[in-house]
């Protein structure tokens, strides 16, 4: 942990990005969204699963870009992949059927059940603010063997219901996951610039089980839109290494590796 009142040596969104890269040691393929879950993937492959598999929705599979892709369509993802396939295969053959171990995602809106929403903030028909659209979220929120959610922390993001369940988390909690027949287990991991959140076995409520370093149970209590669980005994985050911010950074500021 941290001294108090000395500024770590790295940045929030560092933590996150590093804390998410080391979730992904152990797995073998990650369906991989542009961002932050880009950053935090291609951090993982450099870093702690070498052999990862990263799979983009352009169709790009076993893309090892030497620098982050600008988005999904950026010509360093065909250059450096093992193949590139359609988009409709991307989804028939590898996702739909459960051939990926990992999904990861972002969203504007979370909710307690972790279900997504990056569709509209608002009523739909009359919606403040127009988003993006799912993309391929859904389909990766259902499909993928785990996901892994990467967001930043406030109560703008995280609201007690999302306004729009574009991407299906736990739906009401419990079963309700199971009863609607999706093939993946759904969001295991929430990890954010201050907290790492996972579901609760029974209810599958977003339960606080780790905080990064510098950060208390009330910060990420104060950051969160619903009354948040918190387990038994909360960890702390172990600080990025000397390794991991240089290949972040150097990842982050373009420069080929």
């Amino acid at each position: 942990m941290t001294d108090r009142g000395r500024a770590p040596a790295w940045t929030a969104e560092e933590m996150m990005s590093v804390e998410a890269a080391r979730a992904l040691a152990g797995h073998t393929s990650c369906f991989v969204g542009i961002g932050l879950p880009s950053t935090a993937a291609n951090l993982a492959r450099r870093v702690h699963a070498p052999d990862l598999v990263l799979v983009y929705e352009s169709g790009a599979i076993g893309a090892k870009p030497s620098v982050l892709p600008l988005s999904i369509g950026d010509g360093e993802l065909a250059l450096t992949a093992d193949a590139v396939v359609s988009v409709p295969e991307v989804f028939n053959y590898w996702l739909q059927p459960g051939r990926i171990d990992v999904g990861f995602l972002s969203a504007a809106q979370l909710d307690r059940f972790a279900n997504l929403n990056t569709t509209v903030i608002g009523d739909y028909a009359r919606p403040r603010v127009r988003l993006p659209g799912s993309g391929g979220a859904p389909e990766i929120a259902a499909s993928c063997r785990e996901v892994f959610i990467m967001v930043r922390q406030s109560k703008r993001t995280f609201v007690d219901r999302v306004d729009f369940v574009t991407s299906v988390g736990y739906g009401d909690g419990h079963d309700s996951r199971e009863k609607l027949g999706l093939r993946g287990r759904g969001p295991v991991r929430v990890v954010t610039d201050i907290a790492v959140l996972e579901p609760d076995p029974v209810t599958r409520e977003l339960t606080l089980t780790r905080v990064h370093p510098g950060v208390e149970v009330a910060d990420v209590r104060a950051a969160t839109g619903w009354d948040l669980k918190v387990a038994d005994e909360v960890a702390v985050t172990e600080p990025p290494t000397d390794e991991e911010l240089a290949v972040l950074r150097r990842l982050v500021e373009g420069s080929p590796s």
